[in-house]
């Protein structure tokens, strides 16, 4: 398979020839079935081969493998995985005769090509990103969030584990700061903004006991006692793990956050406030890249700011008829208004209106969970939790978001919802919200692939954020196929977000492409969305610290509405949205051509069955 046409922009097409490439050979055998299974083989070795070189990853789907260990976040390890991916490349290309492989396992050969150009690719742009921001992806909230939600302690093994693991803060935070030196040196710095909210989810992760005197157990103190609390050993021993926890977070954990602390502190003083990546060394490159990568499609920046504008039209009129629905008199600037300020739009900001929030999000989750065989074929089974994000990290992380279940089933998925200022939390939203991260958004879409047995485990964990996000967006108008979105405003809230996600494309464009400065972004999307200043400024933070991403939402929804709408005419009255849901999501996360792909063959097998 060549590289898709969405990755060859000229620098990557120069990578492309850096990469081996090795003719495929005819594997000694005329028997498909067992090419098959050779290809099954391999496709198993290979993840092995890779989880080795990533425990986290490993972890996060509930394998315990170099459990006490943290990724090699130097250039060594990035070599050492890059090289990786071009040994599995050639092996697949050298080893494995796709023209003998049945049909699924020869889209699983294609993905698995596509995915190791991906990471090939991204070797080029290592030094291209911030190592360090104000996101859940920065190490100094995502050590802390992975340790307490994805290190399981069920043994005394796994308690000593997680020890190793606080004892490895330091490291991983020193070679982090040492890669935010050289990334400097070359002139990649964050915004002069993003410093302080570094500064202070740094501030939350050291606080409390053992680093203060105060009342509480700071959070990583507090989720080691607890579970070893639960673990059915003798009490002097479980006394002797939380001294060894105590000590790695004094010796490990605290002079490495102090670490990033001075470095931000001091960083902040010689970074400038612009925002976009033009700043960065051969940024239009890069940014180009970025959008190849998050949407698979060769969209240039002013197509997509073009199709943003044009979006954005179109959903301004539908919200129109909506607030007509309402009884409102007034403009669409003016309900904006309305919607930010008037108090029955949200819950208070105390822990009784955080409750209230996460039992109606919840039970939004559980009737829409009743309507699933409406629209599925295939439902999941792993359970879906809906959870505030911690405090140590809420002030910085975005509004909402999924984390996937394990792979065994012991972890449910997680649909995290921020709730750190309530005005930033509209209850028009709520409903939306739940079904994009929930079901049947991601977690509809992740728990199903986790499911599927016959599925190659990389295909179960690839990420094509236009795929899985383009599926989110569409979820969220979904439930109102079903009998949902009762209330004009709820579903003006539902407006609200996909109207968000065409903002994305202007703003996204105009901030990296065009030189919009972050008040520029602020202020287009206070006149255009009734989203609170405090969400837009969020928001905002967002698409600068993530170039691109930000884009996919809305490329990957509209192409999957293209989609069915090609499938509902070229099949008429065959046409059933179940089977179609199933195309969509049985394959796993793939780039858009392939989505196009399938569906077009499934479309010709419905016609000639």
């Amino acid at each position: 398979m060549r590289p898709r046409p969405w990755l060859l922009a000229p620098v990557i097409a120069a990578l492309w020839l850096l990469s081996p490439i090795v003719p495929a050979q005819a594997s000694g055998t005329d028997e498909p079935a067992d090419e098959n299974a050779r290809a099954a083989a391999f496709f198993e070795r290979t993840q092995a081969e890779y989880y080795d070189l990533h425990p986290t990853t490993a972890a996060l789907l509930g394998l315990r493998i170099h459990y006490g260990d943290w990724e090699d976040n130097s250039e060594a390890g990035d070599l050492a995985r890059r090289q990786l991916a071009e040994r599995q490349l050639a092996e697949l290309r050298g080893s494995i005769d796709r023209n003998k492989l049945d049909a699924d396992t020869r889209l699983s050969w294609d993905l698995f090509e596509d995915v190791q150009q991906r990471r090939i690719a991204e070797w080029h742009w290592r030094n291209h990103g911030y190592v360090f921001s104000h996101n859940k992806a920065s190490p100094q909230s995502d050590l802390p969030a992975f340790l307490i939600n994805k290190h399981r302690v069920e043994t005394e093994s796994d308690a000593e584990a997680y020890v190793s693991r606080l004892r490895g803060v330091l490291g991983y935070l020193a070679t982090a700061l040492q890669r935010a030196d050289r990334a400097e040196r070359r002139g990649v710095l964050p915004p002069r903004w993003v410093f302080p909210q570094i500064v202070e989810t740094c501030r939350n992760v050291v606080k409390g006991r053992p680093f203060d005197d105060g009342p509480d157990d700071s959070p990583l103190f507090g989720d080691f006692k607890t579970k070893v609390a639960a673990l059915d050993i003798p009490q002097e021993r479980r006394d002797a793990l939380v001294a060894e926890a105590r000590r790695a977070l004094l010796e490990s954990v605290r002079p490495g956050y102090d670490a990033v602390i001075a470095w931000a502190s001091a960083a902040e003083s010689r970074a400038s406030t612009d925002d976009g990546v033009w700043k960065l060394p051969h940024g239009e490159a890069y940014y180009d890249y970025l959008l190849a990568y998050y949407t698979t499609t060769n969209l240039g920046a002013d197509a997509i700011h073009e199709r943003g504008l044009a979006e954005v039209a179109r959903i301004h009129d539908e919200m129109l008829d909506v607030i007509r629905r309402t009884g409102f008199r007034g403009g669409l600037k003016q309900f904006f208004e309305f919607v930010r300020t008037d108090d029955r739009f949200y819950y208070p900001d105390t822990p009784e209106g955080r409750e209230a929030y996460l039992a109606e999000a919840t039970g939004i989750i559980d009737a829409m969970r009743g309507k699933l065989p409406e629209l599925f074929l295939t439902l999941p089974r792993a359970e879906l939790t809906v959870k505030a994000v911690e405090p140590f990290r809420e002030a910085s992380a975005s509004k909402a978001f999924y984390q996937r279940p394990s792979a065994d089933g012991q972890h449910p998925g997680i649909y995290y919802v921020n709730l750190y200022r309530m005005r930033d939390m509209p209850r028009t939203e709520i409903e939306a919200l739940a079904y994009h991260e929930g079901i049947p958004g991601h977690h509809m879409q992740r728990a199903t692939t986790a499911e599927l047995a016959d599925l190659p485990a990389f295909r179960q964990q690839a990420t094509y954020t236009a795929c899985t996000e383009g599926w989110g967006l569409y979820s969220e108008g979904l439930p109102k196929e079903v009998g949902f979105y009762t209330d004009p405003y709820s579903d003006f809230g539902r407006l609200t977000l996909e109207l968000n996600r065409a903002v994305r494309l202007v703003v996204d464009t105009g901030l990296h492409a065009r030189g919009w400065t972050r008040e520029q972004v602020i202020q287009y999307q206070l006149d255009n969305t009734p989203m609170p200043e405090g969400s837009i400024v969020r928001a905002t933070e967002r698409y600068i610290a993530r170039p691109g991403q930000a884009t996919a939402y809305m490329v990957g929804m509209l192409r999957i509405l293209d989609l069915r709408a090609q499938a509902k005419r070229d099949l008429g009255a065959g046409f059933d949205l179940r089977e179609f849901h199933d195309v969509v999501l049985r394959s796993g996360p793939v780039p858009l051509d392939v989505l196009d792909r399938l569906v077009r063959e499934w479309i010709a097998a419905k016609k000639f069955r």
